[in-house]
């Protein structure tokens, strides 16, 4: 195969790129994207869709993707002389959505270290001291929210230190209604995930979903972060989320609040910024404390408005052990009162009843 054309496309971005590493990432999104390659008569074709060019440099580019498990040992059980400990950022689904999901880390992300049903994450986080937990899930395709939400709703009646969170497509129909059913189920906010529903956080197709949120006082987890950036996903996530995407949100909705995981992906400095700016801004601390991607962890972050941070791990969609990243938290030594806050108190106050 000739990858002159190629070369030449995307320019400067395969300046660190031996001609095999681009050799995978093509082969890569040929799988990942038939109906691009299908559609494109030469290597050019490919390029504005931006996948070959998520697949050149990203946590989880072509070369680097899946990941290998870590390994690492896991505790029985939470420290003991740890506060209250609130997971704010716990993944449930319906067995089959589950089932998909880990299908596709296996093949693009990482192996899951815990594939459990959604009743047994609960059992499994709660018998090791974890006090509460955050449920968070997504709807792919429109038609879906109604049922997973119903779903995740009766999932939290279980327990009592349970907090489920909704979810709705952006641009679905009723997508109003859906989020106002969600609350009166019991649902105390809304879960949303950029890359995997395709749209951009500040495009009209989300704005109803932010004015419903903001009118029924339910705060919004969105994945907006440009990370992981993996050519598997049906957009180039460098293209439609960066951190003046979300302060265009901030900025619209002043009373609607707005939690944006993993520390807002790659953009440390400027979701620093945005910290110190908007009094409506969080952030939750997701799988960055693992050192899984290979980037340092934003210390600064973690103190400069711990009541805008949240602990949370991604469980149970882990290559590491469950309490990897509760340990490295605990290293840095930080005040006990910050600690406390950022492991339960920030996420209490988020989604009170």
């Amino acid at each position: 195969m000739d990858l002159s054309p190629l070369v030449e496309a995307i320019g400067p971005r395969t300046m660190d790129c031996d001609r095999a590493q681009i050799a995978r990432a093509v082969a890569e999104v040929e799988r990942a994207h038939v109906e691009h390659a299908d559609a494109a008569r030469d290597l050019e074709a490919l390029v504005p869709c931006g996948c070959l060019t998520a697949a050149l440099g990203s946590w989880l580019a072509a070369d680097r993707a899946p990941i290998a498990p870590i390994g690492d040992a896991e505790g029985p059980r939470l420290d003991p002389g740890l506060p209250p400990v609130c997971d704010a950022h716990v993944h449930v689904f319906p067995d089959r959505m589950f089932a998909a999901l880990w299908s596709w880390f296996e093949r693009y992300g990482w192996p899951v270290r815990y594939p459990l049903r959604a009743p047994e994450v609960v059992s499994f986080l709660f018998a090791r001291g974890v006090s509460r937990a955050v449920l968070l899930h997504y709807a792919h395709k429109p038609g879906l929210a109604r049922s997973m939400n119903a779903f995740v709703a009766e999932l939290a009646r279980t327990d009592e230190r349970l907090v489920g969170l909704a979810t709705v497509l952006p641009g679905e129909p009723d997508a109003r209604g859906i989020l106002a059913e969600a609350k009166a189920m019991g649902l105390r906010g809304v879960k949303l995930h950029c890359h995997v529903q395709a749209f951009a956080a500040d495009e009209d197709a989300a704005a109803e979903v932010f004015e419903a949120a903001q009118a029924l006082e339910l705060p919004v987890v969105v994945h907006a972060g440009r990370e992981p950036r993996s050519p598997a996903y049906p957009v180039d996530t460098h293209a439609i989320c960066a951190a003046e995407r979300t302060e265009r949100v901030l900025s619209r909705y002043p009373r609607l609040r707005l939690c944006v995981p993993h520390f807002g992906g790659d953009e440390f400095e400027a979701y620093e910024r945005l910290l110190e700016r908007f009094d409506n801004l969080y952030l939750d601390t997701t799988m960055i404390l693992g050192a899984l991607f290979g980037v340092g962890v934003p210390e600064r972050l973690l103190t400069m408005r711990p009541d805008r941070i949240l602990y949370g791990t991604d469980f149970p969609n882990l290559p590491y052990a469950w309490d990897r990243e509760i340990k490295t938290l605990s290293s840095y030594g930080l005040d006990d009162a910050v600690l406390a806050q950022i492991l339960s108190g920030t996420a209490a106050e988020l989604f009170a009843k």
